[in-house]
């Protein structure tokens, strides 16, 4: 399950978030996965990154504290 948002600033713009569970094969750890398309295609994004799980708290943080 994932959340697909629009992409400020362009006409069909998405990011795609959502959890991988075995991302690089068996026993490999669960990644949420950001993608951002420029057409709109949340399954195939052209740029993409994946976050460990357990780094996932503190890449919000710091997220967050961009607002600042």
């Amino acid at each position: 399950m994932g959340t697909t948002i629009a992409l400020s600033g362009t006409k069909k713009g998405v990011i795609s978030v959502t959890k991988i569970d075995e991302p690089y094969g068996k026993d490999s750890h669960s990644v949420a996965s950001v993608g951002i398309s420029l057409v709109g295609n949340a399954e195939e994004p052209e740029w993409k990154v994946h976050l460990p799980m357990d780094n996932l708290d503190a890449v919000i943080e710091a997220l967050q504290a961009l607002r600042s």
